[in-house]
């Protein structure tokens, strides 16, 4: 189990990175706590005409960082966090911000760790050649799908409730975290019941 530590720590820190700074860009008047921005992304490329695509990051790193956060889906974080990263590493040479390019290569390193340490799972979408032994199963089930879906759903959700009432959406932030951490207890529950 404690070998599991780093690579599960490694995954939430990421979704947390990931997650705050999709949800800092977002969130009605920028009003969520984001551990890297900016939260002005969106005005700033709006300049050049990309708003839109500024937008479209922010929310894939809102459901990538939760993806990786939530630590159900570890290896499909990961793969999808890897363009994601790369998009902006290439935004932050190209507006020649300083500094950040170095923070995204650590945010890629540990990416790049991520999908090595998955490697077994990864391997035959590349080699299209599938292990001659079974690979273990991870244990999910229908209803923990669901459930985590729900806290997906959720989450975004809390995007357009917060330009309402920032609290709510807060509390609905909250609760899809609690739905989509609750979800391995679903994959039990539909395995005895």
């Amino acid at each position: 189990m404690f070998r599991k530590v780093p690579y599960y720590g490694t995954s939430f820190f990421l979704g947390l990175v990931f997650f705050t700074a999709g949800m800092g860009k977002l969130f009605a008047e920028h009003r969520f706590p984001g551990l890297i921005g900016p939260v002005w992304l969106e005005e700033r490329l709006g300049e050049y005409g990309l708003g839109g695509y500024a937008r479209f990051i922010a929310f894939s790193q809102v459901v990538i960082g939760f993806v990786l956060l939530t630590l159900r889906y570890i290896p499909a974080g990961a793969l999808m966090l890897l363009p994601m990263i790369a998009n902006i590493l290439v935004i932050t040479i190209s507006l020649q911000w300083r500094g950040t390019p170095y923070v995204l290569a650590g945010l890629l390193a540990m990416n790049l760790w991520l999908l090595y340490a998955d490697r077994k799972w990864l391997l035959p979408l590349v080699t299209g050649k599938w292990p001659a032994q079974e690979l273990p199963s991870r244990g999910f089930h229908l209803y923990g799908h669901l459930v985590w879906l729900i806290g997906l759903a959720i989450a975004l959700s809390a995007i357009p409730i917060s330009h309402h009432n920032a609290l709510f959406g807060y509390v609905f932030v909250v609760c899809a975290l609690l739905m989509a951490w609750m979800s391995p207890a679903a994959d039990r529950m539909s395995r005895h019941g």
